[in-house]
């Protein structure tokens, strides 16, 4: 079982404390799993509107959060 279906299944748990655990986990694998897709439509050439758009958030949004910060590199393991 993959750390993100054992986080999902951990994120159902009626132990409050697990559960926000894993809200926590998968809130962090999600914010690097953006970065390295962010990333990965910018050096193909894609526009903010085109990631805004995708993500269904704003262009000021997405820019703002992604544009001032370095690129990672294409594994999202941390």
């Amino acid at each position: 079982m993959s750390q993100a279906t054992e986080l999902a299944a951990a994120a159902g748990s009626t132990d409050p404390r697990v559960g926000l655990r894993a809200v926590r986990a998968l809130r962090r694998l999600l914010e690097r799993l953006e970065v390295v897709q962010v990333d990965n439509a910018r050096r193909q050439g894609w526009s903010w509107q085109e990631i805004a758009d995708e993500l269904e958030v704003s262009r000021q949004a997405v820019h703002k959060k992604h544009a001032g910060r370095p690129a990672v590199g294409s594994s999202w393991e941390a």
